[in-house]
């Protein structure tokens, strides 16, 4: 044992009941750290780190039930809860190109089997500024997929989704039966 260690054991010992063991026992616990001399700098940097994970989440849309579609110019519409904290596109694709008769998507005779439809979505999005974006797509270009760019936007209030019925391509009408379209909306860090 070194004759410190003897001196820090005497000092407790005693149960620092003096000042100058107090004083000795605080002079010898002082960390070496604390006794090396400051350099000249007047400034210095600190550097930060940290992360923050990617997040593009789309809530549920579910059905847009028209009823009886030979009224031409029916609209639904509804709000999509929808969050991206990252620059975004939206690729939006049709399976059938318009709502389509589930027997004969084709029609018969002079019956149309598909009526057309437009969609527009209309996107607030902060760049930082906030700012709205948006598209008018018709059925058919969806045929193939389009896709909305956020400009270097983020979301963070959902969007608005909205869907007009067209006129059937053909001059005596549709073709009685059920009509339905399957849309896929995918979002992508742009």
């Amino acid at each position: 044992m070194s004759i410190v260690d003897w001196d820090v054991l005497q000092i407790l010992s005693r149960g620092l009941r003096s000042i100058p063991g107090l004083i000795v026992f605080a002079i010898l616990s002082i960390s070496p750290a604390f006794c090396e001399p400051l350099d000249s700098a007047k400034s210095i940097e600190l550097s930060l780190h940290g992360r923050v994970g990617e997040q593009c989440a789309i809530g549920q849309i579910g059905t847009m039930a028209f009823g009886d579609i030979t009224r031409p110019g029916l609209t639904a519409a509804t709000h999509v809860q929808f969050l991206c904290n990252v620059p975004f596109d939206m690729k939006i694709q049709a399976a059938h190109g318009g709502l389509a008769n589930l027997q004969y998507p084709q029609g018969q005779g002079p019956f149309a089997g598909t009526l057309p439809f437009t969609m527009t979505v209309a996107i607030p999005v902060r760049k930082p500024s906030p700012s709205l974006i948006g598209r008018n797509f018709s059925s058919r270009d969806l045929l193939g997929g389009a896709t909305l760019s956020s400009r270097d936007g983020i979301a963070m209030e959902g969007f608005a989704l909205s869907i007009t019925l067209g006129l059937p391509s053909r001059e005596a009408g549709l073709l009685a039966g059920q009509y339905s379209e399957i849309l896929t909306i995918t979002v992508s860090p742009s």
